[in-house]
């Protein structure tokens, strides 16, 4: 049995040594350091913290437009960008979460050509991330892990719900947006019910320290952590990937069978076969801190980082 088990752990390590590296088929250039992306209808959204949404042609690879939003004053006077934190995109609307004045944050709907704001900065409210539950819902994390959703058209909460008393991190939604994972520097994540914002199951011990980001789809999680793990949860099994670096970046594909994540000091991707565990391409030519990795499908993947480059990867011709 022990010959067995070290011709598996063999196996495994030849195939991640021999992942396929690959560079990028095509670059991608933003206005700024690029923080999110999304995909909706054939375009790729990127927010950068150059006071724009950035938006590219997925088909073709090209710059096609962009959402400009007012510069800000910084505590000492200053005028400088407003850093966009997140974005998502339903129909026509765009979810954009932003630095606003002195250290505040705004949330604004862009439509028709319109800046509408939700949450003012005013308020003094440190958000960490927003997304779109419908048409008629919103939901946001501060910082503090209080997480709230929020009725666009009523104009309130419709509840507030502290997570942890750890500093929040990041948070992912299901494909149908009925679940969220919300992770935080503690490690641990908790999934819940987005309407009623009820606990349904915690994770703990996988990740040690502090999660940068998540994933989440069909069913399936994968993790980006400080402490150099990229854990993979599912139904049927639990482990995580090692990296010799701190991993800042992580997706999954549609169906979850396919991972990635930022597995080294010069920002290289691996892709893996999430059931088999095996490495299957390293993805280089990254030169900053990885800020998102996204699958368009199973072959193909969008890289972003604190530059302005976003690098476009085949992985089979």
């Amino acid at each position: 049995m022990n010959i067995f088990k070290s011709f598996i752990f063999l196996f495994f390590l030849i195939c991640s040594l021999n992942a396929n590296p690959l560079l990028a088929t095509k670059k991608l250039t933003a206005s700024g350091g690029v923080t999110d992306l999304v995909i909706n209808n054939s375009k790729l959204y990127a927010a950068t913290t150059s006071s724009s949404v950035d938006i590219f042609d997925i088909k073709t690879k090209e710059f096609e437009n962009k959402i400009t939003l007012p510069k800000i004053t910084d505590f000492m006077g200053d005028i400088i960008d407003s850093k966009i934190y997140s974005v998502d995109v339903l129909n026509n609307k765009v979810l954009i979460l932003s630095q606003g004045k002195k250290g505040g944050r705004n949330i604004d709907i862009y439509e028709n050509g319109k800046l509408t704001n939700i949450i003012s900065d005013k308020k003094r409210l440190f958000i960490g991330r927003a997304k779109f539950i419908n048409e008629d819902k919103i939901i946001f994390s501060l910082l503090s892990n209080q997480l709230f959703l929020y009725d666009l058209k009523q104009k309130k909460n419709i509840y507030s719900k502290q997570i942890s008393q750890s500093r929040f991190s990041y948070f992912s939604l299901d494909e149908k947006k009925e679940k969220i994972v919300i992770a935080d520097e503690s490690g641990n994540l908790q999934l819940l019910n987005v309407s009623s914002g009820e606990v349904i199951k915690t994770f703990k011990n996988q990740n040690l320290d502090n999660v940068f980001q998540i994933d989440f789809k069909n069913d399936k999680i994968l993790t980006a952590g400080q402490d150099r793990r990229a854990v993979f949860y599912s139904k049927n099994q639990i482990y995580y990937k090692e990296s010799a670096f701190l991993i800042y970046s992580c997706a999954l594909n549609r169906l979850g069978n396919l991972g990635a994540y930022s597995s080294n000091e010069n920002n290289d991707v691996t892709v893996f076969d999430t059931s088999s565990k095996i490495d299957l391409f390293k993805l280089t030519g990254n030169k900053m801190t990885l800020s998102k990795i996204i699958f368009l499908n199973s072959n193909e993947i969008f890289i972003a980082s604190d530059d302005k480059n976003i690098n476009y990867y085949k992985l089979k011709d």
